[in-house]
């Protein structure tokens, strides 16, 4: 029996699973703190299941940590240590990081020589005595975490690995985090990722000791995991060093949810929340993933994020009457008390749907006063934008399967332009905590090699075996892992015939 939790922006929704069968779902307001919101759809869950059959595992989906960014509350404060010099200095650590974000973190950076080229040579010889005085005046400041940034790193690991060990010699109580485990190629946007990750760190900690706190009061000591956002799991201790995965985990749950719910594998998801609506695209049952820089929180980083469009459209949005306006504001989860349908006075895309017969929720009796006009063309405006949303993901003019899903899926209609079907699967609801609790534990990991000096096979291999260590590290049965996707890109314009290799693999939860 699994468990598995997703935390929106407006309903906290938890499903109890029997093996692949839904055996139960709740939906509750989630609430400020996030935490106790967990705890209420568990406790109503298990008030469902009358034989309180053994939970083998808890399946958490959270914007704990992306409430933290946005918030810019609860960051640890953070030093960035580049190796580099004597190259990079006219781009210092940070250099294109907000304002807020820098303080909030105390803006501690320096650089030191180290760093590779692209094929491996180094840059200069790494600079030990640097790293350890910059570690010493590091703890002075009492700085709790510090983020490791080598140029091509994840070509060559050797000295962001080396310049940890000294860190931890200096300050073993440090929390340190290498760009190589955390980010793409590009430097800043690399550097950044690990920025994000260390910052984290105690929030992180936290938070999954207060879920697991919490679970236990209910009686569930099962093993917790947390959702990632490339639509797999990592147990608590891969969590706690990894945070900055869960971020958008929201979406993936919800797509891999909807796969398993719809039977498509290859199509268009579109899920439509309380607060927003997220629309993205299946690619083998997996969200397919950005190509492109992604900010969080007005960081620029390389951090792997599902491929979405996301628009102020959900169940809760509030509706302005002249001229006609469609969010960008919502109720979020004070739609119970606000909407009109509940006997509130804000006009919400829930209020049009009630009285344009979507759906009857709420006192359908209470908005019948409202203007045919303002509601025909208030759910055609709903209509457009999500049409919209869908097309600007079509990697193509062909017509795809569109699957709706989301509590708030009642605002779109069964035809949409663009989508060759329109599927509601049956619990559309609660495809995001399905998505959650069906997951499989992943790992991925991204490589440059050089193939003048090593053949292809040699390469896959290599990043293979670092993708297959990295899913059995975040809590993966070694013997159910299996790779679900290989990517090359031979690196254009660059000497010894330079390829980028990405490796994802997947595989059953390890259980006790």
């Amino acid at each position: 029996m699994f468990v598995g939790v997703d935390v929106g922006g407006t309903n906290t929704d938890a499903v109890l699973m029997d093996g692949r069968r839904l055996s139960g779902a709740v939906k509750v307001p989630t609430t400020e703190d996030v935490t106790s919101g967990i705890v209420n759809s568990v406790s109503e869950l298990l008030k469902q299941d009358s034989s309180r059959r053994k939970i083998d595992a808890v399946m958490v989906g959270t914007t704990h940590f992306t409430n933290a960014l946005l918030e810019k509350r609860g960051l640890s404060p953070t030093a960035v240590l580049r190796l580099s010099m004597p190259a990079t200095q006219l781009l210092p650590p940070l250099v294109d990081c907000p304002d807020d974000f820098r303080e909030a973190i105390g803006d501690h950076t320096y650089m030191v020589r180290g760093g590779n080229e692209f094929d491996g040579r180094e840059i200069s010889p790494l600079d030990r005595v640097g790293i350890r005085d910059a570690a010493k005046e590091i703890r002075s400041r009492g700085v709790s975490a510090i983020a490791i940034c080598g140029v091509f790193s994840p070509v060559d690991p050797t000295h962001e690995r080396e310049a940890a060990a000294i860190i931890k010699g200096v300050s073993p109580d440090v929390r340190v985090c290498m760009s190589h485990e955390n980010g793409r190629m590009g430097l800043l946007e690399r550097e950044n990722a690990a920025v994000l990750n260390a910052c984290l760190g105690e929030t992180a900690e936290t938070t999954i000791r207060g879920i697991e706190s919490a679970l236990e009061l209910l009686g569930i000591r099962a093993p917790l995991y947390m959702s990632q956002n490339d639509g797999t799991l990592m147990d608590t201790s891969f969590a706690s060093q990894f945070p900055v995965l869960t971020i958008s985990s929201g979406p993936t749950n919800s797509m891999r949810g909807a796969a398993y719910l719809s039977g498509v594998t290859d199509g268009i998801v579109v899920d439509v929340g309380g607060t927003s609506t997220d629309v993205g695209a299946l690619v083998k049952g997996f969200p397919r993933e950005s190509s492109v820089a992604v900010y969080l929180a007005g960081v620029r980083t390389s951090f792997r994020m599902p491929d979405t469009v996301s628009i102020a459209l959900g169940g809760g949005t509030i509706i302005e009457r002249e001229p006609l306006r469609i969010g960008p504001g919502s109720v979020g989860y004070r739609l119970t008390g606000e909407a009109i349908v509940f006997g509130g006075t804000t006009i919400t895309t829930t209020d049009l749907a009630v009285a344009d017969g979507r759906v009857a929720i709420g006192d359908g009796r209470l908005v019948e006063g409202l203007e045919a006009e303002l509601v025909r063309q208030g759910m055609a405006q709903i209509q457009t934008q999500v049409e919209s949303a869908v097309d600007r993901v079509k990697l193509s003019q062909a017509d795809v399967p569109v699957v709706l899903v989301g509590g708030g899926s009642v605002l779109v209609g069964d035809s949409v332009t663009g989508a060759s079907c329109v599927v509601r699967p049956e619990h559309a609801g609660v495809a995001n905590a399905i998505g959650a609790a069906i997951a499989q534990v992943g790992g991925q990991v991204e490589r440059v090699y050089a193939l003048d000096s090593g053949s292809r096979e040699e390469a896959i291999a290599d990043c293979t075996a670092a993708a297959i260590e990295r899913a059995e590290a975040a809590g993966a049965d070694r013997a159910s892992i299996e790779v679900v996707d290989v990517e090359e890109v031979p690196l254009t314009y660059v000497p010894s015939n330079a390829t980028r290799v990405r490796v994802k693999a997947v595989g059953n939860i390890a259980l006790a």
